[in-house]
């Protein structure tokens, strides 16, 4: 990797940390030494690149610097963000190094693109779930109204906080928190036979619980819906 390229990439890892970045974790991820990480921020600063920070403590990027030419809409970020995930199936590591990069550019034009998770190719449209209706609740934390069969065919009316869509190679799950279970669950588009917006929101709270449900997961506690 050519130091022009180190530079560049040096910012796009920046840019995207929601935290002080230590060198080490940075020199970490472009595989080259620590110290080398240390002189290339000092060039970056030398050249007026607004980078905070000091070795031992970590370095940021302030926010709003080199913001990427390329504008996209939403539902074109959210394209993107899914098949840029969907390129770690290909085991081309080279490949995905490269679509991390282009993630991380991307952060910057749709920051909140990370509710799509993608794992493999292959969905189908559920019958009775509108994917575009989901998503959108996720991005504007708005309530849904579900009519939910269960795995033994029981069929139960729900509220739910949708946070996030993981893309399965044969459904697709909505990640959401249950008003009537009071927890996070696990929801298969496919198993919805409606699903409707509410006037009610969560505004503010999307974030937060999408932290709690991946501290949830991580402990193993949440489950596929009952």
């Amino acid at each position: 990797m050519s130091k022009t390229t180190r530079l560049f990439e040096i910012i796009q890892i920046l840019r995207a940390a929601k935290a002080p970045l230590p060198g080490a974790e940075i020199a970490r991820m472009l595989e080259v030494s620590t110290r080398t990480v240390y002189r290339d921020i000092a060039d970056l600063q030398a050249m007026r690149t607004p980078i905070v920070g000091e070795p031992g403590i970590g370095y940021v990027l302030r926010r709003g610097y080199d913001l990427p030419p390329v504008n996209f809409d939403t539902e074109e970020a959210e394209a993107v963000s899914v098949g840029l995930s969907l390129i770690a199936r290909t085991g081309d590591k080279a490949l995905w190094k490269a679509a991390r990069s282009a993630a991380r550019k991307l952060h910057d034009a749709a920051p909140d693109s990370g509710y799509l998770i993608a794992s493999n190719w292959g969905i189908d449209q559920p019958e009775h779930a509108d994917m575009a209706l989901v998503r959108a609740a996720i991005r504007d934390e708005r309530k849904l109204a579900v009519d939910y069969r269960d795995a033994d065919g029981r069929i139960t009316r729900r509220t739910l906080r949708p946070l996030a869509l993981i893309y399965y190679v044969d459904n697709a799950m909505l990640i959401a928190w249950c008003e009537m279970r009071a927890d996070f669950r696990h929801f298969r588009l496919d198993r919805m036979q409606s699903c409707t917006e509410t006037e009610d929101f969560f505004t503010g709270d999307g974030p937060r619980l999408r932290a709690d449900w991946e501290t949830a997961l991580k402990a193993q506690t949440v489950d596929t819906a009952t």
